[in-house]
């Protein structure tokens, strides 16, 4: 492997969001006549863009959001963000630490990862390598955001190392490539996470930054 870049996740690797993102949705579905969009639901929907999130909640629940309402779920989202959002445990100091190219693959729109990242104090770790799912065709588990990621930091897939907290976000690292590191220190993880991401294809999994480090580090990455 060349000199490895890598490729972060955002919502529940960078930002502890997913709890947040969950009560955002089952606010917002109440608010349009639909209850019982409960965590449980949104739990299976972690690594999808929100038009996918949309699709599959209409499976789970048979609720049909209304689409001239799609901007409700961000206009909520960043409310409880702004007022609540926090980095995950441990990454500010791992992150000034940590030396070589990286950037931000996310299923989320680009103005949720900037407003994110700005209101956790990790935007200067990343400046404009911020890429999302609205870039490319499809969303995750489809290997194309890292990919299109890849190939803006002038990369091989085969060098790039991705972190991400979501068994679609794993299929999708594995898909393009590259090696992927499971983490489970948000604050929506569950007993079974870990294995999931491994059957999913992580190549570990982490439960903290400082496991995060060591992988890296065997791996040739100082971090």
């Amino acid at each position: 492997m060349a000199q490895p870049r890598l490729i972060f996740d955002c919502d529940g690797v960078l930002v502890d969001s997913e709890p947040l993102a969950a009560k955002a949705y089952e606010r917002v579905y109440e608010k349009h006549g639909m209850p019982g969009v409960h965590g449980g639901i949104i739990a299976q929907c972690i690594g999808m863009k929100q038009a996918d999130i949309i699709v599959k909640i209409k499976e789970l629940t048979g609720h049909q959001f209304p689409p001239t309402a799609d901007g409700d779920i961000w206009a909520e989202t960043k409310l409880l963000f702004s007022e609540e959002l926090k980095p995950t445990s441990g990454i500010l100091p791992f992150l000034s630490a940590l030396a070589g190219d990286r950037c931000v693959a996310s299923s989320s729109s680009v103005e949720r990862i900037n407003h994110s990242l700005s209101v956790t104090g990790l935007s200067r770790f990343f400046g404009e390598a911020i890429f999302s799912s609205s870039m490319v065709k499809n969303g995750k588990p489809a290997p194309d955001i890292f990919l299109y990621a890849a190939e803006k930091m002038g990369a091989n897939p085969a060098d790039c190392i991705v972190v991400e907290d979501s068994p679609f976000g794993v299929q999708g690292a594995v898909a393009a490539g590259m090696v992927a590191i499971g983490y489970t220190g948000g604050g929506h993880t569950y007993p079974e996470h870990g294995a999931r991401l491994k059957a999913a294809g992580a190549d570990f999994v982490c439960a903290d930054w400082h496991d995060v480090s060591r992988q890296l580090a065997g791996l040739g990455v100082p971090a």
